[in-house]
């Protein structure tokens, strides 16, 4: 009998632990940050509703950190990062592993090594990759020798290229993967905006994309927030795809009904409170612009059309700039002293006069000429100066 109550209560002791166990499983993120003494690294856990912070530490002189925290009662990996000010180092964490980070301030971000997890190792060469690519667009956009239209060309080609990349050795490869989700909402940022790489509101081929992992995590973790919100993301894409496919077909002009075709109308509020019609400019060539002045490319932009304006307008060229800024009073400011029609559609990027033009990115330019039909869009014209001259 002593010997049974003995064993019963090992028996006991055993199960306590194995709950305890169960109920503590834990993942630890360790390493060092050199040149970073005093400054305060965060741990973040990147949920579908933003970053959230899950703990943080000082650093000292050597830079090391340890992060032992509770794993997510899950079966899907989770995101985090690691995060100094506005650097930051992207993670995925599958259950109990271990995860070995080292950078150095200020530039972690750009360069850290990570071990203990294949898919953070996956998501440190997405990462790398996609920094070159922000580079190879910058310098594009910076190149004076490029025209308009071989600067948009160059940048689609670069993406294109981009993205044939990491579908083949990445999303399509292993679909299911931490590392596959994260290459979806990759971004790059042109003229100021940020942009998704793999955009399913301007792509049906990223729509497919967004699906098959989606379909993926579905079948190796049925249920899970993540796998439900890719559906969600690519059924609103395949939406916006008929939307865009129906404006489209309505901006569209054969070139043989040109002489009866006419533009889209945009009556929308000028900065001076009056109602403007873009069909009122009849017997004018007009250039049609959308346009956001928080773009650090504004004034670039401006410059080129203020020469526009200035060499053509005494010739019966006008200029209709619609503006996507959300800050009205800013747009006001920035417009007071600009001599053509400038007006605001208040929905911003998302507003009916975008997407009644489809306009994937700003600035961007129509001309229409002087029978109120829609002649070309930027990416089609070669010399403007010529092209305006030709309309005149």
């Amino acid at each position: 009998m002593k010997i049974n109550r003995y064993l019963w209560a090992v028996v006991l002791c055993v199960a306590a632990l194995l709950m305890t166990s169960c109920h503590n499983r834990k993942f630890h993120i360790n390493g060092s940050i050199k040149n970073a003494k005093d400054s305060m690294l965060y741990l973040e856990n990147i949920g579908l509703d933003g970053p959230v912070k899950v703990d943080s530490v000082k650093l000292g002189d050597d830079g090391s950190f340890q992060f032992d925290e509770n794993a997510l009662d899950t079966i899907t990996p989770d995101f985090y990062r690691l995060r100094i000010a506005g650097q930051f180092i992207s993670l995925a964490i599958d259950s109990t592993e271990t995860v070995t980070v080292n950078a150095t301030y200020p530039t972690m971000a750009a360069n850290y090594d990570v071990s203990g997890s294949d898919e953070c190792t996956k998501i440190q060469e997405l990462t790398y990759m996609q920094m070159r690519l922000q580079g190879q667009i910058n310098a594009v956009v910076a190149n004076p020798n490029l025209s308009m239209d071989q600067t948009q060309a160059a940048i689609g080609q670069l993406l294109a290229q981009y993205k044939d990349k990491v579908m083949r050795n990445y999303i399509f490869k292993e679909p299911m993967k931490a590392y596959a989700y994260y290459a979806l909402f990759q971004t790059y940022t042109l003229n100021g905006m940020v942009n998704l790489i793999f955009n399913p509101r301007a792509s049906k081929d990223d729509v497919k994309v967004y699906a098959a992992v989606a379909t993926s995590w579905d079948s190796y973790y049925p249920g899970a927030a993540r796998g439900q919100n890719l559906h969600n993301i690519a059924l609103e894409g395949m939406k916006d795809q008929r939307i865009m496919q129906a404006n489209q077909q309505e901006t569209q002009i054969d070139a043989s009904k040109a002489s009866v075709a006419g533009c889209i109308d945009l009556p929308l509020y000028d900065n001076h409170g009056d109602l403007r019609h873009l069909t009122d400019l009849k017997g004018k060539v007009v250039m049609l612009e959308f346009h956001l002045f928080a773009n650090k490319e504004s004034m670039r932009q401006i410059m080129l059309m203020r020469d526009l304006y200035n060499k053509y307008h005494s010739r019966g060229f006008e200029i209709y700039q619609v503006s996507v800024d959300p800050d009205e009073h800013f747009w006001k400011t920035q417009t007071a002293a600009l001599p053509w029609i400038c007006v605001r559609d208040e929905d911003g990027i998302q507003g009916r006069s975008v997407q009644a033009y489809n306009v994937q990115d700003v600035p961007t330019f129509f001309i229409i000429d002087k029978n109120n039909t829609l002649q070309k869009r930027d990416v089609q014209i070669d010399n403007l100066d010529a092209y305006i001259q030709s309309l005149l």
